[in-house]
Formats: C-alpha cells, structure tokens, sequence
C-alpha cells in the first residue's frame, strides 16, 4: 500500500503573509514540518502541494518535492485533492503545514487504523484537554468518540456537556492531521457542503453527515500550532527543550 502524506501551503494568509517560510531555528517552517513527515515509518513519500513559486523555490531548495496546485483553492481539502488526482497512492496524508512540532509517531498513530481496517474512510487525532478554558474556547475544535474510537461528532462548542462534575468523561481536542483512502476523498471534495459542515464550518462533519467513518486516534500531547507570528516563540522554546532546534 501507498502511502503519500501531502502538506498544503499557501503564500497568502490574513493574519500571517508568508507563514510557511517563516524561519524557525534557522529553518523554514515548511522544511521542518516536510522532514517530520520523512520520519514517520509508514509514509512512502512527501510532496508539498501549493499555488506559490516563492514557496516552490524554497522546498525544492532544500531537496523536496513540489506539487503545484490552482490559486483559487478555499480550502486545504481542496488543494489536497487536486494533488492526490496526480499522485500514486493509496492513502493520502494531509499533514498541516503549520504544524512543525507534530510528531512522526503521531502521524502514524493516525494512518494504522486504516491499515487494519478497510471499513474506515479517513483518520485523525485527538489529545485530552487539560485546562478549562480551553473547553468553551471556539477555536478549539473539541471531538467526541465511541468505544472504538470512531468519531460521533465534531463541535466548536463543548462537549459533551458535563451535567455532573463527578464523571470519569473526559473532553479531548481534535488535531488537524487527516488521513484519507485516496478514492474516499476525490469522492469527499466532490460532495456538496452539509448543514451540520456550513453551521460549525469545520468540513470533517461531511464526511459524518453522508455516513463515512472517521476513526480518531489518541495522542498523549498537544502539538503547538502557529497561527500568528507571536506563536514562533513558543515553538522555538520547545524545539530547543526537546533539543531538536538544529
């Protein structure tokens, strides 16, 4: 089996221009993110799927792979699937690209289900959240599981909702790393938005609404994104506490 793990990355964002080449440790962060995804034992292969040449450039400076995609994607799906139409793969990988301190295991703790389990249409990750503010926080995207770890629903609000303090329920964050069987998401990027989609705008629950199983695996840390410039600090931090900031 195939295994492709595609990283979006555009040029143009609202609140951070640029974002994939913002250095980090003296690399850019689209290289670090690229060399994660190398790591990781069950991906084939790594390509960078975007719509800008300052961003072409600078992968293919470094020795990676390039996939050129339209500039009128609205989403990362979307350049995602453009890509996997060119690819020979049998699962596609959607590591995102601001997400430099995602780790190998991590990625692989999300594509295994799939290997075991042909009834299962994509894959992704959770992580327990461990301070309240965070659970009434929107931008947080919170998941709730079945005993199989199956996903039931994906909210921005919290859930599920604590009637009694006095509940071993837990509430966990949903990662954005997606694994997909390559002919699940053509099929996927083909399908109207849902209502459920459109209300929460998180575009996993399409694939809930038109009854696909998403199976939701569990990470014992919360990788640390970056959002705005202020968050390269933080990450900076933590590369060097892990000693891994060459």
């Amino acid at each position: 089996m195939k295994i492709v793990a595609v990283i979006p990355a555009r040029y143009g964002s609202t609140r951070f221009p640029g974002k994939p080449l913002a250095s980090i440790c003296g690399k850019p962060m689209i290289q670090r993110v690229y060399e994660n995804a190398q790591r990781c034992a069950v991906i084939d292969r790594v390509v960078v799927a975007t719509d800008s040449a300052e961003i072409a450039r600078a992968v293919e400076a470094f020795g990676g792979e390039v996939c050129m995609t339209s500039d009128r994607h609205e989403t990362g799906t979307d350049r995602i699937a453009e890509a996997a139409q060119q690819l020979d793969a049998d699962l596609i990988v959607n590591v995102q690209g601001d997400e430099p301190l995602l780790q190998p295991q991590a990625i692989e703790l999300a594509v295994r289900p799939l290997l075991a389990d042909e009834g299962i249409s994509m894959g992704t990750l959770k992580a327990r959240i461990k301070f309240a503010q965070d659970m009434e926080n929107p931008n947080i995207v919170k998941v709730v599981t079945d005993i199989r770890g199956r996903a039931l629903y994906f909210s921005r609000s919290a859930i599920p909702f604590f009637r009694s303090l006095h509940t071993g329920a837990a509430m966990y964050r949903h990662i954005g790393l997606y694994v997909y069987r390559r002919d699940f998401l053509l099929q996927l990027n083909g399908l109207p938005q849902s209502e459920l989609e459109k209300a929460e705008s998180l575009e996993q629950l399409r694939a809930l609404e038109n009854g696909f199983v998403i199976h939701v695996a569990e990470i014992d840390y919360e990788p640390i994104g970056v959002d705005v410039p202020d968050d390269i600090a933080m990450v900076e931090n933590a590369l060097r506490r892990q000693g891994m900031a060459e």
